[in-house]
Parts: structure tokens; C-alpha cells; sequence
């Protein structure tokens, strides 16, 4: 396996170690999972979710937290009003 170096805000780092071991794994499968998932999306022509989008860096982000954006992407999934 070829090897990747990134450069990310600490703060992106940590909460990237963070997810990774909440969800029992590394950094670097879990940067391969979302690649290779996004890569599949698009290539199949679905469209991204807002926060798929917002984590690819294919829109921008207006001053929302994350926690806003978490709670904007929910309610879109599961179609609830503000």
C-alpha cells in the first residue's frame, strides 16, 4: 500500500483520531472508506448529500458549527421541520 501524507489543522486531526476510534479504526481506513464511497457516488451518478459535499469541499460552509451541520443533514435524511 502506497503511503499519503496530509496536512490538516490540528484540531481536524484530532477529531479525525477521534472518529476513527469511536469506530474502532484508523485514520487512514477511514480516509480510504470515505474516498472510495464518494468516488462510487459519483461515478454511479447519484447525487451527494449536503454533508457529503460539505466534507468534500464542493460547497461552503456559511459560519454554520458543526453540530448545525449535523442537525441540518439529519433532518434532511429523515425529512423533519425545523
Amino acid at each position: 500500500m502506497a503511503k499519503l501524507t496530509l496536512n490538516a489543522n490540528p484540531e481536524i486531526i484530532e477529531q479525525a483520531k477521534r472518529l476513527a476510534a469511536a469506530n474502532g479504526t484508523s485514520v487512514s481506513a477511514l480516509f480510504s472508506r470515505f474516498i472510495k464511497a464518494l468516488t462510487q457516488e459519483t461515478a454511479q451518478g447519484e447525487s451527494l448529500g449536503k454533508l457529503t459535499r460539505q466534507a468534500a469541499g464542493t460547497i461552503q460552509l456559511h459560519e454554520q458549527s458543526e453540530k448545525d451541520v449535523l442537525a441540518d443533514a439529519l433532518r434532511d435524511k429523515f425529512a423533519l421541520k425545523k
